[in-house]
């Protein structure tokens, strides 16, 4: 039976507010260079007013699952998002940019609790990005904020790691797994970071076991989840699994497993690396492209490698041209 929506990602929803600024902005406004520090409500207002000031900021809606939702939308897929914002400017800002992009929006907007969540990036000449993360509105998806309906008609339901930090937006990403389920649709998580499987690993290491489909991991990522010494290691207990897992390793491509068939994909070679800001988002989203429309692992990790080329090419975590007609002048699709 042919979905409405080829992917369904559940994320947290932020909008990054970018302003290129000289070293002496950061030592006035006490920010750590090159670091993410996380902020609270004022300081986020604060910093964004600073940088607006500075005459050359702008807004990028972001958010890990929001930007690979971005990427499928570009190579041409339906996807619908659900993630939290408030009805403020910036959630205004984000709803219009997804749905801009084709990928249908529809989580209630919050009139109580926190801000929109963001992300004040300030970046010096030497391109270091130093990043003060407002979370606010986004640790406050719940269970209602789900709706049965886009989920049950997605193929794939796409998981970001980090909503296992709020017990709401956990409940709301086990409730889009039930339904998946009952309706025959696929479950995938990204790991997120090392640290957020630190926090979380006895939970990830159930759902691996008893809930995924897919998973997406890189080398560190997948080492902290199974507590093994080497990427070979890290092979085998996918293998022995049985799900698909996507595997990456930066500069050496990726790995991509299922059952006892183990596939060594390059990275798609590069004029320039400029910033890895997305790298891992856009994989996901040539990967998970792939599955949607039939192609074979290889070349779902062929596309994943694609799309992660474009977004570390350039400065965001975003695609600036046409994935799809770069996969289409590659042969991919």
């Amino acid at each position: 039976m042919a979905h409405k929506y080829h992917v369904a990602g559940l994320g947290n929803a932020i909008v990054d507010v970018i302003a290129r600024v000289e070293d002496d902005f950061l030592l006035t406004h006490k920010i750590a260079k090159g670091a993410m520090t996380l902020i609270d409500d004022f300081r986020a207002l604060e910093l964004a007013q600073a940088l607006a000031q500075a005459g050359n900021a702008h807004e990028v809606v972001g958010g890990s699952v929001a930007n690979t939702m971005a990427g499928l939308a570009s190579l041409g897929a339906r996807g619908v998002y659900v993630g939290k914002v408030h009805d403020d400017r910036l959630g205004t800002v984000f709803g219009a940019s997804m749905r801009g992009l084709g990928v249908d929006y529809a989580t209630p907007l919050g009139t109580a609790g926190a801000a929109t969540a963001s992300c004040v990036i300030a970046v010096t000449p030497d391109s270091q990005r130093s990043m003060s993360t407002y979370l606010g509105a986004c640790r406050e998806l719940t269970p209602d904020d789900v709706f049965a309906h886009e989920i049950a008609d997605a193929g794939i339901v796409y998981i970001e790691g980090y909503l296992w930090d709020e017990a709401a937006a956990k409940d709301a990403s086990r409730k889009a797994m039930k339904i998946a389920h009952e309706a025959g649709g696929k479950i995938a998580l990204t790991l997120s970071d090392s640290f957020c499987v630190g926090r979380f690993r006895d939970e990830f290491l159930d759902l691996f076991h008893n809930e995924l489909d897919i998973l997406f991991a890189n080398e560190d990522e997948a080492h902290a989840l199974f507590e093994v010494e080497s990427f070979e290691q890290v092979v085998e207990k996918t293998k022995a699994w049985g799900g698909i897992a996507a595997l990456t390793r930066s500069a050496k491509g990726c790995v991509i497993v299922q059952g006892g068939a183990v596939h060594e994909i390059p990275a798609a070679p590069i004029a320039r690396l400029v910033d890895t800001t997305g790298a891992g988002d856009q994989f996901a989203a040539g990967f998970l492209y792939g599955l949607t429309h039939g192609k074979s692992l290889p070349d779902c990790g062929r596309l994943g490698a694609l799309a992660a080329a474009e977004v570390i090419s350039h400065y965001g975590a975003r695609p600036e041209v046409s994935l799809g007609e770069l996969a289409k002048k590659s042969g991919l699709i």
